[in-house]
């Protein structure tokens, strides 16, 4: 037993190193070192099998592998997926939930045009520039406007009348 491992060490080495590294890669971006190095000892591996035991071994021992690793890449993902890992992983969405919410306290304001609005534009809400949608109507540069609406980033106005 011990002689037939220590015969078949440098195929599991490099099965093993191999999946790893492919693993390593799943979490990394890009095209890398990791990736490249574990597909060569994958490929290394499986020639080793291939030379030992025949075609259909090596190929058996690919699909091990491959199935490994997918069941592993498949459980990292559903675990990253659920819970504070994901937020942690993903920050973007969680900063526009909160840009969200900001935003909701601009209903009301009231501010000038510093464009055209037809219908989007930008208007000036106490030296704050921003960019906006009418509800449909066509404003005039320089017109006084109020803020009626936000949903998202996208902030609606209409022409303020004048008493």
């Amino acid at each position: 037993m011990l002689t037939t491992l220590m015969g078949n060490l440098p195929v599991l080495l490099c099965l093993l190193l191999g999946a790893a590294l492919m693993m390593v890669e799943v979490f990394l971006p890009g095209f890398g070192l990791p990736g490249v190095s574990g597909i060569v000892l994958i490929g290394a591996g499986v020639a080793m099998i291939w030379s030992k035991a025949g075609m259909l071994a090596a190929l058996a021992a690919l699909l091990v592998v491959i199935a490994v690793l997918a069941v592993f890449v498949s459980y990292m993902m559903r675990r990253a997926s659920s819970g504070d890992a994901y937020l942690r992983i993903f920050l973007r969405e969680k900063e526009e939930l909160r840009s969200r919410e900001d935003m909701q306290v601009l209903l009301g304001k009231q501010g000038r045009t510093t464009s055209v609005l037809r219908p989007a534009g930008i208007g000036d809400f106490d030296g704050v520039r921003l960019n906006v949608v009418t509800e449909g109507s066509f404003i005039e540069r320089d017109r006084p406007i109020e803020i009626v609406n936000v949903e998202g980033t996208r902030i609606v106005v209409r022409e303020k009348q004048s008493a």
